[in-house]
């Protein structure tokens, strides 16, 4: 198994960075790489709350996501399982969905924030190239959350 760690130095407080991955206007504006869009962020952020968010294509292609919360230590930490859904939180295996191998159903996540540093670590991808797929977009996505701050 792979996993991924990305951290980066953001100019915002960490309350910002929090509400970056809690309120739904905040992870509206820049989930998604470059190119995509968020059309929908329910967040229910709470230990067995499950948010549904979606990413949408250049193409126009929305792609679900649900993140059931493990824990939740307000304004610090978020540990969530992403799963692969469809619009109405259904799970889905992502190869049905388009992904290539090596992307498991769900996958583990580590969010932690302090005054001007995010870091989130992804656990459990079968090989480096899956996790190097997901490296790509988080970062192209933490460039559009750079803009938004």
């Amino acid at each position: 198994m792979t996993d991924l760690e990305v951290r980066r130095a953001f100019d915002a407080p960490a309350s910002a960075l929090w509400a970056a991955w809690t309120e739904s206007d905040a992870v509206r504006a820049w989930w998604g790489p470059q190119g995509f869009t968020c059309p929908v962020a329910r967040m229910d952020v709470r230990v067995g709350g499950v948010s549904l968010v979606a990413m949408r294509t250049p193409d126009g292609v929305d792609l679900w996501n649900t993140w059931t919360y493990t824990r939740v230590d307000a304004g610090e930490r978020l540990e969530f399982l992403l799963g692969f859904s469809d619009a109405d939180g259904g799970s889905h295996d992502p190869q049905d969905l388009g992904f290539p191998p090596g992307i498991p159903r769900e996958v583990p996540h580590l969010i932690t924030v302090r005054d001007g540093l995010l870091t989130v670590i992804e656990r459990g991808y079968a090989d480096a190239q899956a996790a190097e797929l997901s490296r790509l977009g988080l970062e192209s996505s933490f460039d559009k959350l750079a803009a938004v701050l």
